[in-house]
């Protein structure tokens, strides 16, 4: 239907727009159009939107996959549009195309707002128009309506008859041993989530043998059936139990944990946790500890990664009884096994959680058995597992106190501070906030404070500007008043240093910490060492001057700028060196100079 042709009937005109506009050749266009689908359908009212947009938009599944996936997303929120619920099923013959297009963006979508609108249905809609799609894409020709179809079962099981219930376990059934792998796949990956629906006597009948079969797929060269397998197995376990579970689920787990296949046991590992809470204490004493001992010694550097990222979660969750027995005759050596790992990723991953272990172990058992394992790891080249280690070292404060920390840790700390290659001094001083929030500002003062400020007179530009934002970064966490006492006057101090680079550094301190320190200690303090410094002999020096004045100018009030700000300035404008001259008028002619000088 043309525009021209509905000159004389004014409500046909939004859809002969849309069809005007779908039939562009330019798929942006296109794209507008359908996107506007909800104001058409609006215009057209509901009757004329289930007989005549509906209709129309099942007949256009041919289409650009961006076009096609806007409509099925679309389709998703149409329910009100075409009347309510008691016509929602006139939604599903544009879905159903679309979940059968080859692209899987598409198909995706189009079994999300399947999903969605499943819900809308009543029982006897569900069994006489969604049961029957369900039961036509299960059967399709190509796999691609057959994947679609196994995101459908578990959303309209519940609410259907006995009969329709057992035609859908038989459907279900079909596509768990289909031929194609993608549809395998599909019908692996949707497992437990029909698990979580089905009664429990046809679970263990018809599902149980389901999910051995998909965890033993053969598949040569493609381990997706049994890895998605495996996120069933957790739903699964969490369904029976404990008996059943040893029974029907531990034989293809134990198979799972030593899969051919990297990617499988990468999934039993990444799901390891969960699979804990789901099969209890017995059988996690049996049979999952053995396990982790595997995973964690596994050939595969991304398999004990996975691993030692539950490292912590698992030993929490053991049964007290056993906990610490557990920890320390399984556990702890493949721990400290993985401590010296020749792979970076899993290290860090250990890293990030073996201080965890120390509430969980004990005081004794830390100081003996966990701190040099964490001295190791602080002194590790992989700057990720030495963030981790810092970035947790209050676990351990808790548990030994900070004078067995300090006695332990912090020498290691010290002396990484003090490296000879200055990117390991560099990382060190970033992790320094860090450090000072997990120890607290009396430890810090004590033992750190010297380290920082020596920072500051370091021979590498790099090391001295960090130390300047470290600086920076504790005030803001210990507040003025210690940086009045601590900080301050040590930086100020630096402006008579005999080597004008420290100099240098006092003026880039003062810039990164003004605003830190607020209006007040500024202006009483680091004001008058800046003025102080307009007369150094050593123009870099009065040149950083200048510049430094114009960036605290924003912390002035217009009383200092008249009276000592501005002086200084004009003085430094009429100085020998031509930088000094530059840098000067800069500052005069800055917005906030020249609000207080009335210009």
């Amino acid at each position: 239907m043309a525009a021209s042709e509905t000159t004389g009937d004014d409500s046909l005109y939004p859809i002969a727009v849309l069809i005007d506009e779908l039939r562009n050749e330019d798929v942006q266009l296109r794209l507008n159009s359908i996107k506007k689908l909800s104001t058409i359908a609006l215009a057209l009212g509901v009757e004329r939107t289930r007989s005549e947009l509906i209709p129309f938009l099942a007949d256009t599944i041919y289409d650009e996959d961006e076009v096609l996936l806007a409509l099925a997303e679309q389709l998703g929120s149409f329910t009100p549009l075409v009347g309510g619920n008691d016509f929602v099923h006139c939604l599903l013959p544009p879905l159903e195309s679309l979940a059968t297009v080859e692209e899987t963006v598409v198909r995706d979508k189009a079994v999300d707002s399947l999903r969605a609108i499943a819900a809308q249905h009543s029982q006897s809609d569900l069994e006489n128009h969604f049961v029957p799609l369900v039961k036509r894409l299960s059967g399709g020709d190509w796999f691609t309506s057959r994947t679609s179809a196994c995101g459908l079962f578990s959303v309209c099981y519940q609410r259907v008859s006995a009969g329709v219930k057992a035609e859908l376990r038989q459907h279900f059934r079909n596509l768990c041993s289909d031929d194609t792998p993608m549809v395998r796949r599909a019908a692996a990956s949707k497992l437990g989530e029909f698990a979580k629906v089905v009664e429990i006597e046809y679970l263990k009948s018809d599902l149980i043998p389901l999910f051995t079969a998909l965890a033993q797929d053969e598949q040569v060269f493609n381990d997706s059936v049994r890895l998605l397998a495996v996120e069933a197995c957790v739903s699964i376990a969490s369904l029976l139990p404990h008996s059943d579970t040893e029974q029907l689920v531990m034989p293809t787990l134990r198979s799972a944990a030593e899969d051919k296949s990297w990617r499988v046991r990468y999934m039993v590992a990444d799901k390891f946790t969960e699979l804990q809470h789901a099969v209890g204490p017995e059988i996690t004493k049996a049979d999952l500890v053995p396990a982790f001992q595997s995973l964690l010694k596994d050939v595969e550097a991304e398999v004990r990664a996975a691993s030692a990222h539950k490292v912590k979660e698992f030993c929490q969750d053991l049964d007290p009884s056993v906990r610490e027995t557990v920890i320390m005759t399984n556990i702890l050596p493949c721990v400290k096994e993985l401590v010296l790992d020749t792979n970076q990723h899993v290290k860090s991953a250990l890293a990030s959680v073996i201080m965890g272990l120390s509430p969980i172990l004990g005081k004794d058992n830390t100081i003996e058995h966990l701190l040099p394992l964490f001295l190791t790891q602080l002194k590790d080249e992989c700057p990720e597992v030495r963030l981790n280690i810092i970035s947790n070292l209050d676990c351990v404060n808790e548990v030994i106190g900070i004078k067995q920390l300090s006695q332990s840790l912090l020498p290691a700390i010290v002396e990484l501070a003090e490296d000879t290659k200055w990117r390991v001094r560099l990382a060190i001083i970033e992790y320094m906030p860090l450090l000072a929030g997990q120890l607290g500002v009396e430890f810090f003062d004590e033992k750190l404070n010297n380290l920082c400020m020596t920072w500051l007179v370091d021979h590498v530009f790099a090391i001295r500007e960090a130390a300047a934002l470290n600086l920076k970064k504790l005030v803001e966490k210990f507040g003025t008043e210690w940086a009045s006492n601590m900080v301050v006057p040590k930086v100020i101090q630096m402006s008579r240093d005999q080597n004008y680079l420290h100099r240098l550094t006092c003026l880039l301190c003062i810039n990164v910490l003004a605003d830190a320190c607020g209006c007040e200690l500024t202006v009483k303090t680091m004001l008058p060492t800046v003025i102080g410094m307009c007369t150094d002999n050593v123009p870099n020096v009065r040149f950083n001057v200048a510049k430094t004045l114009q960036k605290l100018g924003p912390l002035f009030d217009q009383n200092t700028i008249q009276q000592q700000v501005k002086p200084n300035l004009e003085k430094l404008r009429q100085d020998p060196d031509g930088d000094v001259q530059y840098f000067s008028q800069e500052a005069l002619e800055d917005p906030c100079y020249r609000s207080a000088f009335g210009l």
